[in-house]
């Protein structure tokens, strides 16, 4: 390989890493709390339970089995799932469907201080329908609710980083 092509090689390179770092990208790293134990509040073997709990052990938050014994406490509250008509055909029969994921959770410790108001997290999708495919529909259907419960659970993990010991 001749020097010439090798330095337009390594200019190249230079380029696209000075415009990774320019435009702000960076990778997640790390997760980190205010809090290292935690006792989760949900209803007894509810999906979202069980999903924050095994991402908050795997992100290294020891999750208690009783409130005495955590830091702080998540409160979630039941999970509320919709499905609405979007639209509908010129003949009257259904085209689109709205789905909607509501949760509502609050973070605090056994003393009852907020480290974390009350919350609200809503995620939408939005799928067509067609009479002939019902069943392929319906699965899509499950797996949109699926992708729409890891969502909320991410996006509770984020929040909880943001959470403060109250003063």
């Amino acid at each position: 390989m001749s020097s010439s092509r090798w330095l337009a090689r390594v200019v190249g390179a230079l380029v696209i890493a000075c415009g990774l770092a320019g435009c702000g990208f960076h990778l997640r790293g790390d997760v980190t709390y205010p809090f290292s134990t935690l006792y989760l509040n949900t209803q007894a073997g509810s999906p979202i339970g069980t999903e924050l709990k095994r991402t908050l052990q795997a992100g290294g938050t020891k999750v208690t089995d009783t409130a005495s014994a955590a830091e702080v406490i998540l409160d979630v509250a039941p999970v509320v799932d919709d499905k609405q008509v979007l639209s509908l055909s010129g003949g009257g029969r259904v085209r689109e469907y709205a789905l909607a994921k509501r949760v509502i959770f609050s973070l605090h410790d056994s003393t009852g201080h907020d480290w974390m108001p009350s919350a609200e997290i809503i995620v939408r999708r939005s799928y067509t329908f067609n009479e002939s495919e019902v069943l392929a529909r319906q699965s899509e259907e499950t797996r949109l609710l699926r992708e729409m419960q890891t969502d909320v659970v991410q996006q509770i993990m984020r929040r909880l980083q943001s959470a403060r010991k109250p003063a």
